[in-house]
């Protein structure tokens, strides 16, 4: 009788061990089994997703069933999980999402800030994008910069244009804090570096300025040269008579439509920023400088020209005297009219 029991007990562990390698191997298979896929799929894993959740979002995509594999596997793997935006592509299997998993392998986001947007604008593109969460709406642009560590500072140019990455889960501010890191560090690298004979006191000046050298051209052979017009003009206290402080300071006051083309009444309405009316820098900057145009504000071109004219092709006619600017103006902009 024990020894029937013996063999009995035998058998059952051999039937037990030879389900137990069918299983195995099933795991192994089903791990190194592509996902039922064509093309490409994105796997979200928001923060304290759980293992069963993520089996029922990639159930959810038609890339798998939920069934008792994905939970023995679980068990065997113990994989660690990491929130974040997963690409998945024709040919991945659980083992190398796995592996994306284990080496924080995020889809990442790029944004790309442009030179001569004003502040409105970029917070309005952060808004707009649905990848990032929307920690700073509803604050203020004053708001904004006290949580930035500057609550004395101005808003407007005070980020970078640059292409920021990002995965999805970051925030607006998270770009906005990137965005004025690096500027500050570009600006205050710019300003060591600066022309002694800059007629400028301080940093926030040379962002000031940098920002109109941004708005008056897009050719950037003529950056310093543009740059040296204004040091000049600083410098003999002539009015710099720059257009876009014109159009920012319609453009900001918001009391009268803008159809996008300057009027004598334009240039004769005074404000803050009106050029033509008032000497010296604007309070702030009208819009976002580029890292070219800060070094040419830090390092103008040597020259004695002090006016300039667009010919109406992305370029600038240079003069020395009010005669020779007259003359261009004569043939670049009233013979174009």
């Amino acid at each position: 009788m024990l020894r029937k029991i013996l063999i009995i007990i035998v058998i059952i562990g051999i039937i037990g061990a030879m389900l137990a390698m069918l299983a195995w191997r099933e795991l192994q298979d089903f791990e190194a089994r592509p996902f039922s896929l064509e093309g490409e799929a994105t796997l979200w894993l928001a923060p304290g997703s759980s293992y069963p959740a993520m089996v029922r979002e990639l159930s959810r995509l038609g890339l798998t069933s939920n069934d008792w594999r994905w939970q023995w596997l679980g068990r065997l793997r113990n994989p660690m999980l990491k929130a974040g935006e997963y690409r998945l592509v024709s040919g991945d299997n659980p083992a190398s999402l796995f592996e994306q998993m284990r080496y924080g392998g995020v889809v990442n986001h790029r944004l790309t800030v442009i030179e001569g947007w004003t502040t409105e604008q970029l917070r309005k593109e952060l808004a707009n994008d649905s990848r990032l969460q929307q920690q700073t709406a509803g604050w203020s642009d004053a708001q904004l910069m006290q949580q930035l560590g500057c609550s004395e500072c101005f808003s407007e140019g005070r980020f970078l244009p640059e292409t920021y990455f990002f995965v999805r889960g970051d925030s607006d501010f998270d770009v906005l804090q990137r965005a004025y890191d690096s500027m500050q560090q570009v600006l205050n690298q710019a300003w060591q570096q600066r022309d002694p004979e800059l007629p400028i006191d301080h940093a926030d000046e040379l962002l000031v300025l940098a920002s109109l050298i941004e708005m008056e051209t897009t050719d950037p052979r003529e950056l310093t040269e543009v740059a040296g017009v204004f040091k000049r003009r600083l410098q003999t206290g002539m009015r710099l008579q720059t257009d876009p402080t014109v159009v920012y300071g319609i453009e900001s006051r918001q009391d009268e439509p803008f159809d996008g083309r300057i009027r004598r009444v334009h240039l004769q309405t005074d404000h803050p920023w009106n050029t033509y009316t008032r000497r010296g820098l604007p309070p702030t900057p009208i819009g976002l400088p580029g890292l070219a145009s800060i070094q040419a504000a830090a390092r103008p071109a040597e020259g004695d020209t002090l006016y300039f004219v667009a010919k109406g092709d992305g370029t600038h006619q240079f003069s020395r005297t009010l005669a020779e600017h007259n003359r261009a103006v004569d043939r670049y902009i009233r013979g174009r009219n």
